[in-house]
């Protein structure tokens, strides 16, 4: 459904309406929700765990901490988080019910039933009180996100203070001629990967294309101190082909 106002943003390289986007983002995950961590192995050679062990080193998890994580799908941020910090809770909330329900097939999530919650909900109107976490991350996920200025907003909101924000989310590569190359790479092998596994071209091109629409580190970072948050960094990783952003509500 169109947007009342006519705004308009970019699905991967198409301009769509506003209120159109959510619908299509929601589309690609339920297709590709059964194959999503498989393609993740094969499309980043296993190193999106490499990352996201990274984001967690970082983060540095502590005991009776509760965490949200955004756009959480399949579970592999809170599953890591809760591992490192005995007594922490964590709250997986995704707008895609199905891959909500493939994160809760996963092995760890029966062995962390009494910790962990699953929500379905928007990243833009989250359905949680001020104040009421300790930690929000979100993993290759905020790009997706119809308006990124009113998630940090909602992100800023529902964090207590002294809480913290961390994304973990592809980037821009500082040398061109190796951005060319990694073009080359992500617009040529993924979307025919993509179709092989999951018999679904047009996700992973979209996925593609959506890497490229998101905005640099010093660009996103300056978005995250524009929704209020204090000692805003960013680390690059594997040479800025994804990027960890952090950010504190003091």
């Amino acid at each position: 459904m169109a947007s009342d106002d006519g705004k308009t943003t970019h699905f991967g390289f198409q301009t769509v309406e506003e209120g159109q986007k959510a619908g299509l983002v929601h589309g690609v995950f339920t297709r590709v929700a059964s194959r999503y961590d498989v393609m993740n192995d094969l499309m980043s050679a296993g190193i999106h765990r490499v990352w996201k062990d990274a984001m967690m080193d970082w983060l540095a998890p502590r005991r009776d901490q509760r965490l949200l994580d955004v756009a959480g799908g399949t579970g592999d941020i809170a599953f890591r988080f809760l591992k490192r910090a005995p007594e922490a809770s964590a709250v997986v909330l995704d707008m895609t019910e199905s891959m909500l329900l493939e994160g809760q097939r996963r092995a760890e999530a029966e062995a962390l039933t009494d910790r962990l919650d699953w929500v379905v909900g928007d990243a833009m109107a989250l359905p949680f009180p001020d104040a009421s976490f300790d930690v929000y991350t979100v993993s290759f996920g905020i790009r997706n996100v119809t308006r990124v200025e009113d998630a940090l907003a909602e992100a800023f909101r529902v964090l207590r203070p002294g809480g913290r924000l961390m994304v973990l989310e592809f980037s821009q590569l500082p040398v061109p001629a190796m951005q060319w190359l990694y073009d080359r790479y992500s617009f040529n092998v993924i979307p025919a990967m993509g179709q092989v596994v999951t018999g679904d071209r047009d996700s992973y091109q979209y996925l593609v294309e959506s890497i490229r629409k998101f905005p640099d580190q010093d660009t996103f970072a300056a978005m995250i101190r524009d929704a209020g948050f204090s000692q805003v960094k960013y680390r690059n990783l594997s040479m800025g082909i994804a990027a960890l952003h952090s950010g504190w509500k003091v």
